[in-house]
Order: C-alpha cells, then structure tokens, then sequence
C-alpha cells in the first residue's frame, strides 16, 4: 500500500518517525517536500506565501493521487486535542473525493469543522500503526 502522511508542519518529527514506522512494514510513504528542514528546525512556520510560491496544496493533491491513502497525523496543538487544521481538512477532502483510504492518527477532534471530518468517514486508529491495512 502506498501511503501519503499529511498533517500540520508541527508535526514533523512525528511524520518522519511514523515515515520510518511504516516503511520497515513495508509501506511505500511519502511525506510533505522539505518536510525534514521543519523537523529538523531549519523551518520553524509554514507561511502562506510558501505555500503560494512552491505551490505546495496543489503539489501535495498530486502526491495523494498517487497513493491508496493518507494518514494524517492529528495531535494536539493550540490547546485543542487532536488538532487537525485547514490544510490537512483539504487534504482529507481531496482523499475523499479520490476514494482514498482515510486514517486519522487520534479521533476526530472537537472543532467547527468535526461534521465534515466525520462525513468523510475517516478510520481512526488511535495510534495504532497495525490497524492500517
């Protein structure tokens, strides 16, 4: 299975650890361009007009395409519990609408936009990396 890690930029050092996780399964991953200068500190925020700049939404949808599903990495940050932001909302609809496979990491979290999330019928695995298949 071919597996496209999405998440907050934040969350970086944990793509590469799950990255790592995955691969010794046997799981062909890929995770965000330069996802390794955020983990490593080089980057520190994502700004929008990296975003503009490396394109990088319409880069990413391309990667999902490639793949039979994502797996967003959903952990807490800006005092909300499993936090799963803007980018990572359109990278769950992009999967949607392919008919990718869905995994959340932790379950869904509490937010404006929990239904949608919910609609998407993503499959939570609490943090368990086996349940992915």
């Amino acid at each position: 299975m071919k597996i496209a890690i999405c998440g907050s930029v934040s969350f970086a050092k944990e793509m590469l650890e799950i990255k790592k996780k995955l691969e010794a399964q046997n799981y062909n991953v890929v995770v965000p361009s330069g996802i390794e200068k955020y983990a490593d500190g080089s980057l520190n925020v994502e700004t929008k007009w990296e975003k503009i700049e490396f394109d990088v939404i319409r880069a990413y949808f391309e990667e999902i395409k490639k793949n039979d599903a994502i797996l967003v990495i959903n952990k807490d940050k800006n005092n909300i519990k499993n936090y799963l932001g803007g980018n990572s909302l359109i990278e769950i609809a992009f999967a949607h609408v392919l008919n990718k496979k869905i995994f959340l990491l932790n379950p869904i979290p509490e937010m404006n936009y929990s239904d949608e999330i919910e609609a998407m019928k993503p499959i939570v695995i609490n943090g368990d990396l086996s349940r992915i298949k």
